[in-house]
């Protein structure tokens, strides 16, 4: 019997899940998966290599790198292996999402989370914490790809980008508090406590993706109605059977009179040919991002600012250490990344939507903020004071931080709904391969050949002028918002049937199908 069309209808969204209380739940698991990235960067748990003077006297290391004796290039790959089970993972569950439930995919993802950075915590050898961070990269990868599309489907039309803002504003908070937090644990307690008392937060999130009634997204059909749809299309092909079978003087009833061999390579072959849909889909959706100009650029100018605030956020506090002889640098930097970042992130948000949230005006701010805050920041190392260096690397943080909600809100406005997963997706594989995988590797070679860290903090800064210039291109490309195109999800069509499904007597409606 096929299902009445009313089963096949979306079904309506818990009413439990208030569009705010999303974006509260969404903004908590982005804070502590960048407490995690501010935590393996801080002193207290990244701590330091053995150190020897002229007299021969060595002085024991500490943290992760005094532990596992790294250099600063093995130390610098330890935020590169995160990265690369996230690169890896990314598109994977943007494709998934167009046959699972988007919502699902998040809570498969963040149980991977916390499995992984409890793995860190038990970790013996450098291997197998480069192991696991690879790990928990490829579980934030579900969270990266799908929340912020979530988002957006649920924000007020008139604060779209302040909500991406309040969102993204987590990222410098989160790395923030994860200075302090590892600070404070790998000081008084251990390294490795760090690490357990992240899995226990993520703990009860990554239950809560599985528990709770999954949401849909734009653009996307719901799960349920296209196994309702298989189960039509089932009902199609056995009324095709039995036509073929009551040739031979027989009548197949649900299937049982197919051979089993037949079945199964019939089963396979499907799979194939699902697999092949699948992998033709993805290079189809592929090839519409990369001739978008709109969104190459975009893409282009964020590699090259999160070149420089990757290795900012893993080398800050050691460089700050270094260069100004701070006496508690996780506390310094994670107190003014803190404030900076959640004032830079809001009112990057705000001001874009109080000047009109269209992608032109995006660009606008982009290349605007950038250039200031690469003047405050350049200008900020070359101080010899330390308070003024505060104040100047505050300002430029404060610009810096403004562009995270507009640079991710034309990577969701210039490509149509059903693409936003996997253009979240590939930005963020992007960044991240171009962006801060190689960034931290190689300023620890940069330092480990000049040796004067002010050298290698002006020459990293610098980088943020190129990435000012490729967001000014694109204020003159023409953009144009297709956050609704194509924004209905593929139905299911509806089956009526009025005659009696006897001897080939078939229903119109159903051929249709």
């Amino acid at each position: 019997m096929v299902p009445p069309s009313s089963s096949m209808d979306p079904s309506p969204p818990p009413s439990w899940f208030t569009p705010k209380r999303l974006l509260i739940i969404f903004c908590v698991i982005n804070m502590i998966n960048y407490v995690d990235r501010g935590a393996i960067a801080s002193n207290g748990v990244n701590g330091s290599s053995e150190t020897c003077d002229d007299k021969g006297i060595c002085k024991s290391g500490s943290g992760i790198q005094g532990e596992f004796d790294l250099t600063n290039f093995q130390d610098g790959l330890l935020s590169s292996a995160f990265m690369v089970g996230l690169l890896v993972a990314s598109p994977i569950f943007a494709s998934l999402a167009k046959s699972y439930n988007p919502f699902r995919l998040i809570g498969v993802g963040l149980s991977v989370w916390t499995l992984s950075v409890a793995g860190c915590a038990s970790a013996f050898s450098f291997w197998f914490i480069a192991i696991c961070r690879m790990l928990v990269g490829v579980g934030e990868a579900s969270f990266i790809s799908l929340a912020a599309p979530f988002i957006d489907d649920n924000a007020p039309v008139s604060q779209k980008t302040a909500w991406l803002a309040m969102f993204y504003m987590c990222i410098p908070t989160g790395i923030a508090l994860g200075y302090v937090y590892g600070g404070y644990v790998g000081g008084h307690f251990h390294w490795r406590y760090a690490f357990w008392g992240e899995a226990l937060l993520m703990l009860p999130f990554a239950v809560f993706g599985f528990l709770v009634k999954p949401l849909q997204l734009k653009g996307f059909s719901p799960v349920e109605s296209k196994r309702a749809l298989a189960s039509v299309e089932t009902v199609s092909s056995v009324t095709d059977d039995s036509k073929a079978s009551k040739l031979d003087g027989r009548m197949l009833v649900g299937g049982d009179g197919i051979i089993g061999d037949e079945l199964s390579k019939t089963s396979k072959s499907e799979s194939i040919h699902n697999i092949l849909n699948q992998l033709s889909r993805f290079a189809k959706d592929m090839k519409v991002l990369l001739v978008d100009k709109v969104y190459v650029v975009n893409v282009f100018g964020y590699i090259a600012y999160n070149f420089v605030i990757g290795a900012y956020s893993y080398w800050g506090p050691k460089a700050g250490y270094n260069i100004y002889h701070m006496k508690s640098a996780d506390m310094l930097f994670g107190g003014v990344t803190i404030v900076c970042g959640i004032l830079g992130t809001i009112s990057g948000g705000f001001i874009l939507d109080r000047m009109g949230a269209t992608i032109s005006n995006a660009f606008i701010l982009l290349s605007g903020a950038t250039f200031l805050g690469a003047i405050s920041c350049f200008s900020a190392f070359c101080l010899r004071s330390l308070y003024g260096f505060i104040v100047l690397f505050a300002v430029g943080e404060l610009l810096v931080f403004a562009t995270q909600a507009p640079v991710n809100y034309v990577c969701l406005h210039c490509v149509r709904p059903s693409l936003r997963p996997l253009s979240m997706a590939i930005s963020t594989v992007s960044i991240h391969i171009f962006g801060d995988v190689p960034s931290s590797p190689l300023v620890g070679i940069l330092q480990d050949h000049i040796n004067n860290w002010r050298d290698t903090a002006l020459i990293l800064t610098s980088i943020l002028f190129l990435a000012a210039g490729i967001w000014f291109i694109g204020v003159f490309l023409h953009a144009v918002d297709k956050s609704n195109d194509g924004s209905q999800p593929v139905s299911t069509p509806r089956i009526t049937s009025r005659k009696p499904l006897l001897d080939g007597n078939v229903d119109e409606s159903l051929c249709e199908v």
